[in-house]
């Protein structure tokens, strides 16, 4: 994503890279209707209401390494899914906390947690090819056996796949702005997709989100913060610093030479 300048007229100012200021008080966020499949108590789509995914299949470049990645290393590195529960023990040959990113890019801050982190396992949901062969490639390549990748819609694989209190964090770092008011309906943090969250998460579990735009961060913490089943670990209206388990992005590097900033949530299922 491409950073996005401070509005300097406001009456805080966040401190570049690491933010934490006072959000001013204002009106509620309206819901936007998700079409979320399954049966965990969330609001089903309305009769002429069509489903509004968060992300666009584009083609992309992908490389003949990358291609070949997918080939060979597909049934030991992803997850196929379904309208079923994973049995992530199986899967991992073991019991142990489970983060989950959604959308990982080109998957290299997946792999620095992991191996940084060799007692948790991760799971990365992706929907576009190089990023997914990329990451594949490296985990053949370094032997990495905490990682899984599952190709598809978060919306669906959450909703379908991952059991209740089945994750201890769900880590959305830099996801699609949408810049454009009339696609704000497309980002992934709306109510009934956070109310999907609180259901996969295990008490105690975190939600860690990250942006380099500014509107895109009120809208976040606005939204979380109207989730009763979540708590702001930074207290209520604040951003939060950056995690140190939390890779800096290449996103990150490029803004701060631009002087732009980053803000970072992390909240706590109660």
């Amino acid at each position: 994503t491409k950073g996005h300048e401070i509005n300097t007229s406001l009456p805080f100012f966040p401190t570049p890279m690491s933010c934490t200021y006072k959000l001013n008080s204002g009106p509620e966020t309206s819901q936007t209707i998700l079409d979320i499949p399954g049966n965990k108590g969330l609001p089903p789509l309305l009769p002429g209401h069509r489903r509004v995914r968060s992300f666009v299949n584009r083609p992309g470049r992908i490389t003949h390494a990358q291609r070949q990645a997918l080939v060979t290393n597909w049934q030991r590195f992803g997850i196929e899914t379904g309208d079923y529960l994973l049995d992530l023990d199986a899967i991992f040959g073991r019991r142990a906390p489970r983060y989950l990113e959604i959308g990982f890019g080109m998957g290299d801050g997946l792999i620095e947690m992991a191996l940084a982190n060799p007692q948790y396992d991760y799971l990365g949901i992706e929907v576009y090819e190089p990023g997914l062969g990329r990451l594949l490639h490296r985990l053949s390549r370094e032997n990495i056996a905490n990682v899984r990748a599952i190709r598809g819609d978060a919306v669906e694989v959450l909703s379908r796949c991952i059991a209740p209190h089945g994750l201890d964090g769900i880590l959305i770092y830099f996801p699609d702005p949408w810049p454009k008011k009339r696609h704000h309906k497309r980002r992934i943090v709306q109510p009934a997709f956070v109310s999907l969250i609180c259901v996969c998460l295990n008490l105690g579990g975190r939600l860690e989100l990250a942006t380099d735009w500014e509107d895109y961060a009120m809208h976040m913490l606005k939204t979380l913060e109207l989730e009763p089943r979540l708590r702001n670990l930074a207290g209520s209206g604040y951003f939060s610093a950056r995690p140190e388990h939390r890779p800096v992005t290449k996103f990150e590097r490029r803004g701060e030479r631009c002087g732009h900033w980053i803000w970072d949530l992390v909240f706590l299922r109660v």
